[in-house]
């Protein structure tokens, strides 16, 4: 798991789907526990559809969250959809707003929280596919983004463009469908690029 102490959390660790909270919101992280389940061997993704084929039983909530959500094969898309309205993220979002790093109403990062995520990704402990989403990688895709500067290991990145290829079909190439949106406790679907603006 991805961790790093942080000033602007007040010494807590941070791990890879609070920081992928801090960039894209609950989709991201969503998106973000399928690659890791999938590079891990946890997950098959096809061309458009997840099914759970290892033996693994992941601890982190969010991964949980995932493999429920597909106990048969699924359409990648409804796995997301599913796991970004989760209580299980959610709860991810609600700790970082007891960190003063995400907005409780918005659920959008704080200024600290900007700053915390872009500390990370500088020192290159955030991976590309947290920070801009696997769709980013998709050549041509509506909703790339500026992952070329983040070279992506070999295996990894054919995952990524198959997942990013699924999201791209599934969202009609929309780039706000992501962006915002209603998930439980005020929280889902929402969470900021970590761009800028005031608190």
């Amino acid at each position: 798991m991805l961790r790093r102490r942080d000033a602007d959390s007040g010494g807590e660790d941070l791990d890879l789907y609070q920081y992928a909270y801090l960039a894209g919101g609950s989709p991201r992280v969503a998106e973000s526990a399928v690659v890791q389940l999938t590079e891990r061997g946890t997950l098959s993704l096809g061309t458009t559809r997840l099914r759970v084929i290892g033996e693994e039983h992941p601890e982190h909530p969010v991964e949980i969250a995932v493999v429920v959500a597909c106990p048969r094969s699924k359409p990648v898309r409804e796995v997301i959809e599913a796991v970004r309205n989760s209580p299980e993220v959610d709860a991810v979002a609600r700790r970082l707003v007891s960190l003063g790093l995400v907005r409780r109403w918005r659920g959008k990062p704080t200024r600290a929280g900007r700053r915390c995520l872009a500390d990370a990704a500088a020192a290159g402990r955030v991976p590309a596919y947290a920070l801009h989403g696997p769709a980013a990688l998709v050549p041509g895709s509506a909703r790339r983004g500026p992952a070329d500067s983040h070279p992506v290991p070999d295996g990894l990145g054919r995952t990524l463009i198959r997942m990013g290829k699924a999201l791209d079909d599934g969202r009609g190439h929309d780039t706000d469908s992501s962006a915002e949106g209603g998930g439980s406790d005020g929280f889902g679907g929402g969470g900021g690029g970590g761009g800028g603006g005031s608190d």
